[in-house]
């Protein structure tokens, strides 16, 4: 799903008062951090990631795999502060 800036903007604003609830420590990207994301963004669909890791370039890598493994979109990043959006999958009426 592709975003344009009129939902980025949207998603933002609705993120804007969110808390960080997935914690990225020195370890990185690992199993366990997908698996909680996963299990995070199928109930609230928007998300804050706090990463700990100090570089720039590394805090965007292990988002941009974080997204890729999860199947995220990244809204919005500021410092070490990332937004992840990814839509619910609709329930299946039996």
């Amino acid at each position: 799903m592709t975003m344009n800036s009129l939902q980025r903007k949207n998603l933002k604003t609705k993120a804007h008062h969110l808390k960080p609830v997935i914690r990225i420590g020195q370890h990185g990207v690992s199993e366990s951090v997908v698996a909680e994301t996963n299990i995070t963004l199928d109930t609230h669909e928007l998300i804050k990631v706090h990463i700990q890791q100090g570089e720039r370039d590394d805090r965007i890598a292990a988002a941009q795999s974080l997204c890729q493994q999860t199947s995220a979109e990244l809204v919005h990043h500021i410092g070490k502060i990332f937004i992840l959006y990814r839509q619910r999958q609709k329930a299946k009426q039996a």
